[in-house]
């Protein structure tokens, strides 16, 4: 038996579109644009994070409210501490009824 609640089966994921990120001294500046079908208060990309190598998260950005009518959209996050000798990060998206999920993004960092 297949139990099917409305909504949760089509719900999309919130997708990592593009990431920047620039050293700032002995920390990261990053800026991430995301994508979700947000539809409001119920069903919306509420947050993204960095997770390091060895998949320990290093930072989460939290977003507060929908964003219906600004898609895809940026939100940065400063003051990144990310492990020595890291060369990569993952970044991942969250939305309200998925939570964290969806394809994560694989990005190395600049030189």
């Amino acid at each position: 038996m297949m139990l099917m609640i409305p909504g949760i089966a089509l719900a999309d994921p919130a997708v990592v579109e593009d990431v920047h990120a620039r050293a700032t001294g002995d920390t990261w500046h990053f800026e991430v644009t995301l994508s979700h079908g947000d539809t409001g208060w119920d069903d919306y990309a509420n947050g993204w994070r960095i997770l390091g190598p060895d998949g320990a998260v290093l930072a989460t950005r939290t977003l507060l409210h929908p964003h219906v009518n600004e898609q895809p959209f940026t939100r940065s996050l400063s003051n990144v501490k990310l492990p020595e000798g890291a060369t990569s990060v993952t970044i991942e998206a969250s939305d309200t009824l998925g939570g964290w999920g969806g394809k994560k993004k694989v990005f190395t960092l600049p030189k």
